[in-house]
């Protein structure tokens, strides 16, 4: 069986314990860290990728799984299910919503943008609000 990670007119709301009150850029460090993967990758070419891209892109960064055994491997990490981009630091940390739009492609919001606030009072669009880092 095939897991998927992909959501449909759905938009992400920052998590109910996101420290920041304006989106922040994730800091660059040494090695990049998800949260750089999943910016770079969604805020170059937004409504470009499906969240299972970004989730098995970033898989593949960083295990370094080459061009000519991704799509094996691809298929191997969809066989279980993977955690989807309501788990993403962009949203749970930094600030930003996520919006997947009908066809189940992914752009993001700074939380104090006003397309935030269009999706947020849009009843076309389902709201799911990102994990919360810590348990109550």
């Amino acid at each position: 069986m095939i897991h998927t990670t992909n959501y449909t007119n759905t938009f992400i709301e920052i998590a109910a314990d996101c420290p920041v009150s304006q989106a922040q850029t994730p800091p660059e460090k040494k090695t990049k860290t998800l949260a750089n993967l999943q910016y770079e990758q969604i805020i170059k070419e937004p409504y470009q990728y499906s969240s299972d891209d970004i989730v098995f892109e970033c898989y593949a960064v960083k295990n370094d799984i080459s061009d000519s055994e991704k799509s094996q491997a691809r298929i191997d990490f969809f066989s279980k299910g993977q955690p989807c981009l309501r788990c993403s630091p962009l949203a749970k940390r930094y600030g930003f919503g996520i919006h997947h739009n009908e066809t189940g492609k992914v752009a993001i919001f700074p939380v104090e943008s006003d397309e935030y606030q269009k999706f947020l009072s849009d009843d076309t669009v389902k709201k799911v609000k990102a994990m919360r880092s810590k348990k109550i």
